[in-house]
């Protein structure tokens, strides 16, 4: 199973596009405080539709706590920083990908001491970063295709 971790989540409509992408693909939301928003912000639910009550959300005080709840996890931070890319890696079946503030990213210090857990998703050079809540679902694509979308529907739907 997939989860989706956002370290201090700042923008609302990207938390809600994001626990949009993890109630369509099965993935479990994590979000460690503080918010730069209220959970019941209209713009958050508005950005999630109707999909809020598909999900898995689990809340964290700190990154600290959910260390201390997750101790075993194999996390990969998600980071511009980073050498590796995020298709060189073979996910095991429990990932949990990390995705830091939209102003600032991941916080140095955990980047530092986590440097072989860090990915990157290649963009071209001189910009700044990708939207987090894009970065989240190609992270996420990336973690089903390598397993065949299993669990996924390939058949299309009425529209």
């Amino acid at each position: 199973m997939l989860n989706l971790v956002l370290l201090e989540p700042e923008i609302p409509q990207n938390t809600g596009n994001i626990a949009r992408t993890c109630a369509a693909t099965g993935a479990v939301l994590h979000m460690i405080k503080p918010f730069g928003f209220e959970i019941d912000n209209a713009k958050l639910k508005r950005a999630g539709m109707d999909y809020w009550f598909h999900l898995e959300i689990h809340y964290y005080e700190n990154i600290d706590e959910f260390f201390e709840k997750n101790p075993e996890c194999e996390f990969y931070l998600f980071t511009k920083k980073a050498s590796h890319r995020h298709t060189d890696v073979e996910y095991g079946d429990n990932p949990f990908f990390f995705f830091g503030r939209e102003s600032c990213g991941l916080p140095e210090d955990l980047l530092e001491k986590f440097k072989d857990r860090c990915v990157r998703i290649p963009m071209k050079e001189g910009l700044r970063s990708l939207n987090q809540s894009n970065s989240a679902a190609i992270a996420a694509y990336e973690y089903l295709r390598q397993r065949n979308f299993d669990g996924l529907c390939d058949v299309g739907g009425r529209f």
